[in-house]
């Protein structure tokens, strides 16, 4: 929640409309509530399978987890392995189709970058909306029936991790001064994450814009759910930002961007992704919890300062 673009006190406030939103509501309809969400205000980090008291002393963490995953860390307990958990990055079953309810946080994101948060608001309801109906159809809980069938522990940390690779990055790249988009560049390859990514030859790029161009204001979006729409992206030009920094961009949005003359970083996904997730693994790491890293995570001890 330190995290949280929307400051301890706003993500409170959240909370607090929760709880709001659950008192008015019917009897027939309290039944069917996530209670969980009066003190999480995290919809896709949840404890998709498993029991919250067992002790783990071992994890097995990677950006995404599917039935393959979850059948991977059976076939290595049958080893000896005795791994206590499976953490995924990128969320299933309830944590994946509840996806568009975290998507509040990119109304902060983008007011702090300043659009308006009246203009933020309106884009992204819209936008809650399609998202909703992309992942309703899915098959959202095959990863957890196979946890279930084997016993696997799985926990999704989605926006958590995100949060925490947020703030990192966004603190790393407003220590320094940049003339050139080029210098900003270097300086974000420098990152542990990027290194590693650029000897599989996907190190962050310039999607658009030239190495020699001014930089202007700098956004970093790395969390917020899912990427926000080309109508919110349009936005980033009227607020005066010059170079926006993302862990993917997609085409519509990417299009848009290049005719407003707006830079554009794409640092990759799994790599981006791996920054938070790193963070928080340390911290277990620092507690005795050993970590096997799988599944597209590019597992690096954080060298640089922490946020």
């Amino acid at each position: 929640m330190k995290a949280d673009p929307r400051g301890v006190e706003g993500v409170k406030k959240f909370l607090a409309r929760a709880k709001k939103d659950h008192s008015e509501l019917p009897a027939k309809k309290k039944k069917y509530f996530d209670m969980e969400s009066l003190s999480n205000p995290y919809s896709d980090s949840r404890i998709l399978y498993g029991d919250s008291k067992r002790q783990v002393k071992k994890v097995m963490a990677g950006i995404d987890a599917d039935a393959t995953e979850v059948l991977l860390v059976d076939r290595l307990n049958q080893k000896g392995e005795d791994i206590d958990l499976l953490i995924s990055h990128h969320p299933s079953g309830h944590a994946l189709v509840s996806l568009h309810e975290v998507m509040d946080i990119q109304v902060d994101l983008f007011a702090k970058a300043g659009v308006p948060e009246n203009v933020a608001h309106a884009l992204l309801e819209n936008r809650k909306q399609v998202v909703k109906r992309k992942f309703s159809p899915l098959n959202h809980g095959q990863a957890v029936d196979s946890a279930r069938l084997l016993g696997v522990s799985l926990l999704a940390l989605h926006t958590v991790w995100d949060n925490l690779g947020h703030k990192f990055l966004e603190e790393y790249v407003s220590s320094k001064r940049f003339d050139t988009v080029g210098e900003l560049l270097d300086y974000i390859n420098e990152l542990s994450e990027f290194v590693e990514a650029a000897k599989g030859k996907n190190a962050p790029f310039l999607a658009n814009g030239s190495e020699k161009g001014r930089v202007g204001k700098i956004m970093v979006d790395f969390t917020g759910g899912t990427s926000p729409s080309k109508e919110l992206l349009i936005e980033l030009s009227k607020a005066g930002v010059g170079t926006y920094i993302t862990m993917h961009i997609p085409e519509e949005g990417l299009e848009e961007l290049k005719k407003l003359h707006i830079n554009v970083i794409d640092c990759g996904h799994m790599a981006a992704d791996s920054i938070g997730a790193n963070i928080f693994l340390d911290e277990l790491e620092k507690r005795g919890i050993q970590v096997i890293p799988c599944s597209g995570l590019i597992r690096v001890k954080r060298k640089e300062k922490l946020i």
